[in-house]
């Protein structure tokens, strides 16, 4: 399994501008729609809210790829 970093500049982050900011997603439709079908998980759990709140520490799950969210680092 492929695992990325994602560094959060804006805390909270919807779960499913994550998956389309990351590429994991073609559109916020197609995310959307990823996660209705119980495709994502958050923290280990099938997460079916397209507007679950995203924080650091949190890790999400979809198709083969990890995302561990981290605070940026202020510039």
């Amino acid at each position: 399994m492929e695992t990325r970093i994602v560094k959060l500049t804006r805390i909270p982050v919807e779960l499913h501008k994550i998956l389309k900011f990351e590429n994991l997603a073609a559109s916020g439709g197609e995310a959307k729609h990823m996660i209705a079908e119980g495709r994502v998980r958050v923290n280990g759990q099938i997460e079916t809210r397209k507007q679950k709140k995203i924080y650091p520490g949190d890790v999400i799950e979809v198709e083969g790829c990890r995302l561990e969210m981290e605070t940026a680092a202020a510039t």
